[in-house]
């Protein structure tokens, strides 16, 4: 694929050569696992017998821009992967929640009195560069071959281990509190669930996240991506 190919816009549906290699770019719909988008694309390309797969996950809670390789492509997993991150979201002061999103209920609230604008700008620049962050415990890293979430769904405690990740921006963008809209550009591995969780407890507060959309992933930009709908739609329409 070319880099021109690359930096175009793809909404309309080109000639696959899903044998050779396509790099599809995916819009991950709302409470949607990476794994259900690569399950519906290759249940779409049957009869034919392809490995497909997905480069860099987004958690169920998540939007955005996936990543998704066919055929001799999925070699190149890896380096797509490996590309810098950008996203936009929204998280909520003044609570916190054990799997640091909306999939848990709060379970420590906090009081926003006092917390000033100023203060929430400022707080950011302690996350920018290179830093060391802890995985959320609802995740889905394999720890002993089985996912945390599943440990931390039974009430399983695991101890978790520092990663290392870099943020190369990170700015707030609106303040409605206790809503605060921000956007990110990080290094991949970065877990913005965690990033948010850490800039609650920098304001001496709790912070979890409640939106958050995955805007670009090395060149590749969401406007230029696909609804699974309407691609799955044109794979079955055209039986390839």
């Amino acid at each position: 694929m070319t880099e021109e190919l690359k930096e175009q816009s793809i909404k309309e549906f080109p000639d696959f050569n899903f044998a050779e290699g396509e790099l599809l770019l995916i819009n991950k719909p709302y409470k949607w696992t990476s794994f259900d988008v690569v399950s519906k694309i290759r249940n779409s390309l049957k009869p034919l017998k392809l490995k497909v797969g997905h480069a860099g996950t987004l958690d169920p809670l998540a939007t955005g821009l996936l990543i998704v390789c066919t055929g001799k492509l999925t070699k190149q997993i890896d380096s797509f992967q490996a590309e810098e991150k950008e996203y936009t979201g929204t998280m909520v002061l003044g609570a916190t929640t054990p799997s640091y999103d909306m999939e848990t209920e709060p379970d420590q609230h906090f009081d926003l009195e006092g917390l000033s604008h100023e203060a929430i700008h400022h707080a950011t620049s302690a996350f920018m560069g290179d830093i060391q962050q802890y995985p959320p415990a609802h995740s889905a890293i394999k720890v002993n071959g089985e996912r945390l979430y599943l440990k931390a769904r039974r009430g399983e405690e695991t101890e978790l281990r520092l990663r290392n990740v870099s943020i190369s921006l990170f700015e707030i963008t609106s303040i409605r509190l206790p809503e605060v809209d921000f956007r990110v550009i990080c290094s991949k591995g970065t877990y913005i669930r965690s990033l948010v969780a850490d800039f609650g407890k920098k304001l001496n507060n709790g912070a979890y996240l409640s939106r958050l959309t995955r805007t670009r992933s090395g060149n590749f930009l969401l406007e230029n991506a696909f609804e699974v709908s309407d691609l799955v739609t044109h794979l079955r329409s055209k039986k390839v």
